[in-house]
């Protein structure tokens, strides 16, 4: 047997291993009856209000829970459509507004349901192992973390050199412009459960916003259902990216992506080929925010500012945006923690939150001051702990 014949039984026994998997995998979650089983829905209850559990359309639901876990059954039974419609509001993150569309609670029942018991076990099988976002056991330190490896990887591979580029890709309004037509197909090759696509159909189509050429588009943030969905929608491409151009210091975090090479002009080739592909799904390209930069000067990744050194080490500082938003709240708050409108508890847990997410950087300095800010404005006698 000669080597390329090695190779193809190789592939082949692994191909049929990954497809017994997801047979298996299929047989366990590809099930209607596990998304409207009475226990699954209670389960899917307790984990929605969480954090929520203090308003009151959730306390009302939990007062008659059984009577309502009992009418989703009968109505997920029955085929009834049962979106009920949003609670639309802004959200100005980082001074940009983002329109949010929170289902209420019946329908956040449902859609955890739906997500823990068929399409996260099933659609997170396919994706690449550095797509780090909404993934249990993942997040965005999974993420920045595996920048950091890749960022080593590099260095070793390339002749212990930073002499390299990164390709940083960021989407214009992703949610706003996902194709609902490439999400059906999806679901319809990886499930053979008509309920299910029906009832998954159901809960995204009211996100629709129709486009001059009537194609259904838009997922809405702040829906559990969008948020798998739109982890999965680019991920034809990240099998492109590492498969083909055979790029694999890749990683993804939602709609920010990158790509390491020693190859300015390759990085370049790259992108061109990747917009192809992004334009084919409609996803639209931050011209702005997509660079090809040198990995020996500092470049942003998920908030935090990255440089490889020559001796190997990774550098990681915040933006500097970051720490300027915090020390203003800080000062904004102030005059409500004076008035009694806020309480100590209460800012140091939104003080710790900034704190623990920093940490993460090459930030010492940055924290003691910060620190001493928070002393100064709510605890003179004492330290911020």
């Amino acid at each position: 047997m000669t080597s390329e014949e090695r190779k193809e039984a190789r592939y082949q026994r692994r191909k049929a291993s990954r497809q017994r998997r997801r047979e298996e995998r299929l047989k366990e979650y590809d099930d209607f009856d596990r998304v409207k089983d009475a226990n699954n829905l209670i389960t899917a209850f307790k984990k929605s209000k969480s954090g929520v559990d203090w308003k009151a359309s959730v306390q009302r639901y939990e007062m008659n829970l059984l009577r309502n876990i009992n009418n989703t059954v009968k109505a997920l039974e029955s085929g009834e459509n049962v979106s009920q419609g949003f609670i639309v509001f802004w959200l100005c993150e980082r001074g940009k507004l983002r329109l949010i569309k929170s289902v209420h609670i019946w329908e956040r029942v449902i859609q955890r349901s739906l997500c823990t018991n068929a399409l996260v076990p099933v659609l997170q099988t396919g994706l690449i192992y550095d797509n780090g976002a909404s993934m249990e056991g993942k997040g965005i330190h999974f993420a920045l973390n595996r920048l950091d490896a890749h960022l080593h990887r590099f260095y070793r591979r390339n002749g212990f050199s930073n002499d390299g580029y990164i390709l940083v890709i960021d989407f214009s309004k992703y949610f706003d412009n996902i194709l609902h037509e490439p999400v059906y197909q999806d679901l319809q090759k990886n499930f053979t459960d008509e309920r299910i696509i029906n009832l998954a159909a159901q809960l995204i189509r009211p996100f629709c916003a129709d486009r001059k050429d009537g194609k259904e588009i838009s997922l809405g943030i702040g829906s559990q259902i969008s948020q798998i969905l739109a982890v999965r929608f680019p991920n034809g491409i990240d099998h492109f990216i590492e498969q083909e151009l055979d790029v694999h210091e890749h990683g993804r975090y939602m709609d920010d992506s990158y790509l390491i090479h020693e190859s300015k002009e390759y990085l370049q080739y790259c992108l061109e080929a990747l917009k192809e592909k992004f334009a084919e799904k409609g996803i639209i390209v931050n011209t702005k925010k997509t660079q090809i930069i040198k990995l020996s000067s500092w470049f942003t990744f998920l908030k935090f500012r990255y440089k490889l050194t020559e001796t190997g080490r990774v550098v990681v500082k915040p933006c500097k945006d970051s720490v300027t938003r915090e020390r203003r709240k800080l000062h904004k708050l102030k005059p409500k923690f004076d008035n009694g409108e806020l309480n100590f508890g209460d800012l140091r847990t939104q003080y710790a939150s900034w704190r623990g997410y920093i940490e993460y950087a090459d930030s010492y300095r940055t924290i003691c001051n910060m620190d001493n800010i928070f002393n100064q404005l709510y605890v003179p006698a004492g330290e911020w702990r």
